[in-house]
């Protein structure tokens, strides 16, 4: 009772309510509210801190900004969350207020998608070279279509996401979809990705694969797509993503197959040269992985693997000990 009424005074402010509806529609930071409403950050930041205090929006730090969302209500017992979806419902978006509001949102949208243009622009030339070795992208993500087709994705985590891609990809099939990155632009390419193709239910954060903030069996799925090469320790990270999982949880892994270009490693800060079958399925059995499957996909210098793994429950590795 008290949760749902501190949400019902959070919310019972004009300003507050626009906030809402705003972050309902998009991740925002005070200085992207500032620009929307004409307000001064000391007062936005007040309404925030209420709106947090009240539940009904969620903060996550990201390096030295802080961004808002909605509060989720996937919790049964979150009155606070489905209340505030509740008032979101009720608002007449015709409203003059409102309206405006949102006509500022959209020329943010097309501002944070002129952006990731201008950064795929400025780094196509390295990618391009990088997709002449290897199989077509669409031949991967037709792959991964096609090993997860009878997974229930539940709750999806894309560690390493870079541009979002497979969020975009796996994001609609899943319960709800996080994706963590330690790029800060790169994040800013997969927010405005996810923002366009309007996946509500995905966000990126920005997090270590090392260290994920999140607790034990948070996620029922993790993906890491064309990321293990880049790891010091790929071993650490699998672990670390076998300890987010449920208990029955599933991996998907897609990464190159050992290979002798020295240039990635020279130029493209590769610090393995891909992996070949055996390395991948010691790290995955060592860090409780089992039923382990690859799917090889030959292109030209490159051949690019999908390994696909389950965790194996607690009650089953006791019983095979």
């Amino acid at each position: 009772m008290d949760r749902l009424l501190q949400a019902m005074r959070a919310v019972a402010e004009p300003t507050r309510i626009r906030i809402l509806n705003l972050c309902a529609h998009s991740e925002l930071t005070v200085s992207d509210l500032v620009g929307l409403l004409g307000q001064s950050q000391p007062r936005l930041s007040r309404h925030l801190k209420l709106l947090v205090e009240g539940h009904v929006l969620e903060r996550h730090q990201e390096g030295s900004w802080a961004r808002y969302r909605l509060a989720s209500d996937r919790r049964a017992d979150d009155n606070a969350a489905s209340f505030a979806s509740a008032v979101l419902d009720l608002l007449p978006q015709e409203d003059p207020v409102l309206a405006r509001d949102m006509d500022r949102l959209d020329r943010l949208r097309r501002k944070w998608d002129a952006e990731a243009a201008d950064y795929f622009k400025r780094n196509a030339a390295e990618w391009d070279h990088i997709r002449t070795l290897h199989v077509d992208e669409e031949a991967v993500s037709n792959a991964l279509s096609d090993v997860t087709r009878n997974w229930s994705l539940g709750r999806l985590l894309d560690i390493g996401t870079g541009t979002g891609k497979l969020l975009e990809l796996l994001g609609p099939r899943a319960n709800s979809a996080v994706g963590i990155d330690l790029s800060a632009e790169m994040l800013r390419v997969a927010r405005a990705a996810i923002e366009r193709e309007g996946l509500t239910d995905c966000q990126v954060r920005q997090a270590d694969m090392y260290q994920i903030p999140s607790a034990d069996q948070d996620f029922d799925t993790a993906v890491l797509h064309m990321v293990l090469h880049y790891a010091d320790d790929p071993a650490q990270a699998l672990a670390e993503a076998s300890r987010v999982l449920s208990d029955t949880g599933r991996i998907l892994i897609v990464d190159f197959e050992q290979h002798n270009l020295a240039e990635l490693r020279a130029e493209h800060a590769h610090r393995w040269p891909g992996f070949t079958q055996e390395q991948i399925q010691n790290w995955l059995q060592e860090t409780g992985f089992g039923d382990i499957a690859v799917t090889r996909l030959e292109g030209g210098a490159l051949t690019v693997c999908v390994w696909t793994a389950q965790k194996i429950a607690h009650s089953q590795a006791e019983e095979a000990a």
